[in-house]
């Protein structure tokens, strides 16, 4: 017995492991250190990887119908604002438009025809008025005349005779006064109606003259033009197609318009202000870092410009987080924005304070 107490005594005690506490220990650091910055950091930033890039898309459309003659792009190429891209037969609104010229030129033609016609009858107004004026200062003379012998016949200075020839003369210059009238307010009527023609006239060539621009608008809409700097994209059309007015053919995505949209929820956004800074990271150039500021924010959410908004009257109601999109502008050089292009992912992170 006293032998076995000894050989324990004899054996050696083993040391404690104390590499699990360290182990422990660093880890427990790692993380307090971790959910420090954590804590700092996000009470600083507002994250959300609910991002992507925008950007003005303009859908160029065939504005009249017609087979494409030419192309004069390839898809997915730089193209400046105004330059001809596609080209529809024209040959049908050159004649058209020869159509309406024709018409406007017939109409002035009309208009010279009027204003001889009033230059006609206005002389004859004229001729009218003099012969008024010529048998007023006869029908004058006549009825001074015939007072005169009104007043000799009654002392026998003159014969009966001689008085009724007067009064003869007399009802000949009457009649011949009112004819002269007649005559003359016809003459005028004619150079009113005439007037009124001719005014008729000139309204037939404004609106020859509004067929004839409407023929050319028809004829430059023929060349379909660049409605902005950009890339084409989406091509659907060729030569010998027939595009109908009112047919997209392409689109050009606009240069310097492209922006982030962040989805952010809507609990996320009280601390959101315009004109904060924003950190960018584009999922497809992750060492290049792009800055930006909030622009503004939607009026509505998401859910509510969907195709089947929810309603949340039917009876079945489910509580769930909605999400605000938030328009950030970017930042960067002309080379980097260059690689951008819309529908890209991003992560944003809004610095909510300095």
């Amino acid at each position: 017995m006293a032998k076995a107490n000894e050989t324990q005594e004899n054996e050696p005690k083993k040391k404690p492991n104390r590499v699990l506490p360290i182990i422990l220990g660093t880890i427990l650091v790692i993380g307090i250190i971790f959910g420090i910055k954590e804590y700092i950091y996000y009470g600083k930033h507002v994250d959300t990887d609910d991002a992507q890039v925008d950007g003005n898309i303009s859908p160029v459309v065939a504005r009249v119908g017609g087979y494409v003659d030419s192309i004069y792009f390839e898809e997915n190429t730089h193209v400046n604002k105004d330059q001809i891209l596609v080209k529809i037969d024209d040959r049908d609104f050159k004649v058209k438009l020869e159509q309406a010229q024709a018409a406007e030129t017939g109409a002035k033609s009309n208009i010279d025809v009027g204003q001889s016609q009033i230059f006609a009858t206005a002389a004859n107004s004229s001729s009218a008025r003099a012969d008024v004026a010529s048998a007023a200062a006869r029908l004058e003379k006549v009825r001074k005349d015939y007072d005169r012998y009104a007043n000799l016949v009654k002392d026998g200075s003159v014969t009966q005779q001689q008085f009724d020839q007067a009064k003869a003369d007399l009802e000949v210059a009457q009649a011949t006064y009112r004819a002269t009238q007649d005559k003359y307010k016809a003459a005028q009527e004619q150079v009113g109606t005439t007037k009124s023609q001719l005014n008729v006239t000139h309204t037939g060539v404004s609106q020859k003259q509004v067929d004839v621009d409407y023929a050319k608008l028809q004829l430059s809409y023929t060349l379909v033009k660049s409605p902005a700097d950009g890339i084409t994209s989406k091509k659907n059309v060729q030569v010998g197609q027939l595009v109908q007015a009112g047919q997209t053919l392409f689109s050009v995505v606009n240069d310097n318009s492209l922006f982030i949209t962040a989805n952010f929820k809507e609990t996320q956004l009280d601390k959101i202000r315009n004109g904060q800074k924003v950190e960018i990271d584009v999922d497809a150039y992750p060492d290049i870092k792009f800055e930006g500021s909030v622009y503004n924010f939607s009026p509505a959410t998401g859910a509510k410009f969907s195709l089947l908004p929810p309603d949340n009257a039917t009876g079945n109601y489910v509580k769930v987080v909605q999400r605000v999109p938030v328009k950030i502008k970017i930042n960067g050089s002309k080379e980097d924005l260059a690689k951008l292009r819309p529908g890209m992912s991003v992560n944003v992170s809004v610095r909510v304070k300095e």
